[in-house]
């Protein structure tokens, strides 16, 4: 293997880089490289039942069975920022900046600015706003800034205004979609109660075997990336040939003109184990 690259995650929630990258995730750190997580904001709103401290301890807990699950560098949420309530403000771009620069990250993913949540709204801001500033040494002194400043990119979603989501990199994860789902699984708060309650689905996950619930994560949160795959099938097959035709899933990746420049056939090899 070359040199081990370092891969940042920023989202907003405690379950959002899981479902946006987790099997890409897994498959560069079965490659020796080093990825972690952050939550932006500490999901002590997201549920229909519990809120405050004990949804957000419960929330983290599930962050940390993720992390010991698929061998994350961190999973690091911010716990004192609420759910809902998170905003672009010089005080959090100063905490963006200094775990960019204190990860030293080769490559930084975040979400787009146009998305159906503030929170994911404004975490987009945070990681747009420290792509230029990580590398302003004058800017938090106190951690210095990286010999070059990471690649910037944004992770997938499925808006089109102002513009369709660019698939400038695919990573196959039909052989991980075990263990993505696995991964998943691990958000019990999320995929089996809040966004189960949330579409009206009627399940007792205490009830459900395994294979009850990898077909019910796959059935509701495989399916976009069968979209996605779809979307960006000419992009899989120029990165694997013939083989790019049948991918099933895929996770799809933007990369921004902010931050340190490199071709997208650059930005594809960093992105593909």
């Amino acid at each position: 293997m070359s040199q081990a690259k370092k891969f940042l995650i920023i989202g907003a929630h405690p379950d959002d880089p899981d479902i946006r990258f987790g099997g890409t995730a897994i498959k560069l750190i079965r490659a020796g490289h080093i990825v972690k997580f952050v939550s932006l904001a500490n999901g002590c709103f997201g549920h229909h039942i519990l809120s405050g401290k004990e949804l957000a301890d419960r929330r983290y807990a599930e962050t940390q069975a993720a992390k010991e699950l698929i061998g994350l560098a961190e999973y690091e949420v911010w716990r004192d920022s609420n759910d809902c309530e998170l905003e672009p403000t010089v005080e959090n771009r100063k905490k963006v900046i200094r775990i960019i620069r204190d990860f030293k990250p080769d490559v930084v993913l975040g979400h787009r600015l146009c998305d159906y949540h503030a929170d994911h709204r404004a975490a987009a801001q945070l990681v747009q706003d420290a792509a230029y500033l990580t590398q302003v040494p004058k800017f938090c002194p106190e951690s210095p800034i990286p010999e070059r400043n990471p690649v910037f990119g944004c992770v997938w979603d499925p808006f089109r205004d102002p513009r369709p989501f660019r698939a400038d990199a695919a990573v196959a994860i039909d052989d991980v979609m075990d263990e993505k789902c696995r991964l998943l699984d691990c958000q019990v708060s999320q995929f089996y109660e809040w966004l189960a309650w949330e579409r009206k689905f009627k399940i007792d996950p205490a009830a459900m075997t395994w294979e009850d619930r990898w077909t019910y994560l796959v059935e509701n949160w495989g399916r976009p990336y069968e979209q996605v795959a779809n979307e960006a099938r000419q992009t899989l097959i120029e990165t694997y040939g013939e083989a790019g035709k049948n991918i099933r899933y895929a996770e799809c990746f933007e990369l921004s003109p902010y931050g340190r420049k490199i071709t997208v056939s650059e930005f594809r090899k960093l992105l593909t184990p």
